[in-house]
């Protein structure tokens, strides 16, 4: 039996030198969203502009009068004539900072362990009632967080900060020189942890769990335990999540006002006793002294007070953006 031969096509096979470009015409839905986009985006840098050119005008006339010196003064008599209405933020920025150090140290860890508990071992009939907790407590007020803090966990922490001088006073930070540990910076701390830790771990369990199974189910198909997989496979592609999660609740701890409010003993001055009575910061000496304020460098020079801490969270943002960007989540994974 004879097969023919397939048959050949007549003349050579025309290849164009170069592709084509594909340039599909936007729709008008497409108009639509992108116009959108751009003007919310627009219009949101407008707002933070006029922010912060309202905050800068009202503030001039303590700039004015305090110059440079408002950063790095102590004192803070702004309806004291008798000395001059001078005053500074620079003892309220370090215990601002303190406290969000504090802050950090202790929600940082204790959200990276909760976010992997919902993503990877907390069973799938608990996981969604768990998860919906979590969110659920990123929206309580900061007011019951400061009256849960004065009532309920300062008292359990008193303790706690006598056991810490008691045994590591040699450490300056936990060296006191009373015996009053109510309303320190440790307690607004470890409130201050509280209120952001609902926050940070939603955003770190969004990131983790979107770790890709497959590379998940190659790190256990190579023999690695549960752990071994999550310490090379979800915590290296969640890296951005970890860095963007922690920043996001450092800029909420920089801005707390209300509940720090409610369980501080006001101070202006700088010590390393973070475990003894008094502490301070910006955004609770803005809530307890707006009212109060009425002379004509009292509100200038909460404005100013203002002025450093929105310009320090506009930092902090943007130093965390690029921490982001350099940790993508997925950058570093490897089986």
């Amino acid at each position: 039996m004879q097969i023919e031969d397939p048959p050949r096509l007549a003349g050579p096979i025309l290849v164009e030198d170069h592709p084509r470009t594909v340039r599909p015409a936007r729709t008008g839905g497409d108009r639509a969203f992108r116009t959108t986009a751009t003007g919310g985006g627009a219009l949101t840098l407008v707002i933070l502009g006029l922010i912060g050119t309202f905050l800068i005008i009202e503030a001039w006339p303590a700039f004015k009068l305090n110059g440079w010196q408002f950063l790095t003064r102590f004192e803070w008599n702004p309806e004291d004539a008798a000395a001059h209405h001078l005053s500074g933020v620079g003892a309220i920025m370090y215990w601002t900072i303190v406290i969000a150090i504090i802050a950090m140290v202790i929600a940082t860890p204790i959200a990276v362990a909760a976010a992997l508990f919902l993503t990877e071992y907390a069973p799938l009939k608990l996981r969604r009632p768990l998860t919906s907790a979590v969110d659920l407590m990123a929206a309580v007020p900061a007011v019951i967080f400061g009256i849960w803090g004065f009532a309920f966990l300062q008292p359990r922490l008193l303790p706690v900060a006598h056991f810490l001088t008691k045994n590591f006073g040699f450490i300056p930070f936990f060296k006191t020189t009373t015996t009053n540990y109510a309303s320190s910076a440790f307690i607004a701390g470890v409130l201050v942890g509280m209120m952001l830790l609902p926050t940070a771990t939603s955003v770190m369990r969004e990131v983790f769990a979107q770790t890709p199974p497959g590379e998940k189910e190659a790190a256990l198909a190579l023999g690695g335990s549960r752990w071994e997989m999550i310490r090379n496979v979800v915590i290296p592609f969640g890296r951005g999540g970890i860095v963007g999660g922690s920043m996001l609740g450092l800029g909420r701890a920089l801005g707390e006002a209300i509940a720090i409010a409610l369980i501080i003993n006001p101070i202006f001055l700088i010590n390393p006793y973070i475990l003894q009575s008094g502490t301070n910061s910006v955004g609770a000496m803005i809530a307890n002294r707006f009212s109060d304020s009425s002379t004509a460098y009292g509100i200038p020079a909460l404005m100013g007070a203002a002025v450093v801490l929105f310009f320090t969270t506009l930092l902090v943002n943007t130093a965390a953006s690029v921490v982001v960007r350099r940790s993508r989540s997925g950058s570093g994974v490897e089986i």
